[in-house]
């Protein structure tokens, strides 16, 4: 199979991407396949030049990326469509994370290249990476959620619907980027500035204390629910993403009732969102047992300490195996909608 990596751009995220992709390039080639890389801050990377731009590793805090914000823009809009890797792949590959890579607006550009690509569509994608919109439609799916607001809002409000502790962050945001555990509402207001730095919309929630659970979905079935017990208060971006910071556990120690309710409220998420082929979904298992949802990643990590590729190691899928499925998923979707599009002829 013919497969070109997309990779890095220009969000807080970049680190987290880079090094998803090596990951992904190696285990691809590995099993036979021919892998091209691009990134779309950049353009085309040639494979003599990918160990200095893919190191493998993210650092303890995200990179900054106004530089980067203009080349990903003109790149997007003047040389995607003009890349031989890109436009003759069988299957695009995103290992992207957060900004224009997972919110829809690169999806909405492959739609019309018209090259299949990983992940959700541009609907989907939007609707995740919107943690105000996605809790709504979690909520009327009968998901639960934590109780949220949304910036501006004053002290007062906050004591009323929230109280503290509560959790303000980026609406649009991944890796815990910008997010702040508030313990004294004096400290709110300097919250609410760091997130909105990352993000011109700020999401102020319940903080729910308990367990961490995350929850694979990959072709409409849940994977191994499993909990992950960080080093610090919170699985914060360090904890993520530094090897040592936090202890994984596939498949949890829970029993069988809390795990397949995270399993089938995992699935539920992943539709009411109207996902694709693979996601994962967060939760928080609080102290009286109630699975809180905390949100779904439509193009989660793929780098040696992410959450999907152990979900999927859970129940026997090799690391290899799972990148091939998420391909044939891709390949599947655009299918069917050209099956769709004959229907309608």
């Amino acid at each position: 199979m013919n497969v070109t990596v997309l990779t890095g751009g220009a969000s807080a995220e970049r680190d987290v991407a880079l090094a998803s992709a090596t990951q992904i390039v190696a285990a691809l080639r590995a099993r036979g396949h021919t892998v091209a890389v691009v990134d779309t801050a950049r353009g085309l990377v040639s494979e003599r030049d990918e160990p200095s731009l893919i190191p493998g590793a993210v650092g303890h805090t995200p990179p900054s990326t106004d530089r980067l914000m203009e080349m990903e823009r003109t790149f997007l809009v003047s040389s995607l469509a003009s890349i031989p890797a890109v436009t003759t792949a069988e299957v695009l590959f995103l290992a992207l994370h957060g900004g224009w890579g997972e919110d829809g607006t690169l999806q909405a550009v492959l739609d019309v290249v018209g090259v299949p690509y990983t992940g959700s569509g541009p609907l989907g994608s939007a609707l995740a990476m919107d943690k105000d919109v996605s809790k709504k439609l979690f909520r009327a799916a009968g998901v639960p959620v934590a109780e949220w607001l949304m910036a501006p809002a004053d002290e007062a409000d906050v004591k009323r619907t929230i109280g503290v502790p509560c959790v303000v962050k980026p609406s649009k945001q991944g890796s815990t980027v910008g997010l702040t555990v508030v313990k004294d509402l004096a400290a709110l207001a300097g919250a609410i500035a760091l997130a909105g730095k990352y993000d011109d919309e700020v999401m102020i929630e319940r903080f729910i204390p308990g367990r961490e659970l995350t929850v694979g979905v990959l072709d409409g079935k849940a994977l191994a629910v499993g909990e992950i017990i960080p080093k610090h208060e919170i699985f914060d971006y360090e904890c993520k993403y530094q090897p040592g910071m936090s202890e994984e556990i596939f498949p949890a120690k829970l029993n069988a009732r809390i795990a397949n309710e995270a399993q089938r409220l995992s699935v539920l998420a992943h539709r009411a969102l109207k996902l694709g082929s693979y996601s994962r979904v967060d939760f928080r298992l609080s102290p009286a047992n109630e699975l809180i949802c905390l949100e779904a990643n439509t193009l989660p990590g793929m780098t040696g300490t992410s959450l999907m590729p152990q979900s999927a190691r859970a129940v026997g899928m090799d690391f290899g195996e799972l990148c091939e499925r998420i391909c044939a998923g891709a390949r599947g979707r655009q299918e069917l909608g050209r099956a769709s599009c004959r229907e309608r002829v």
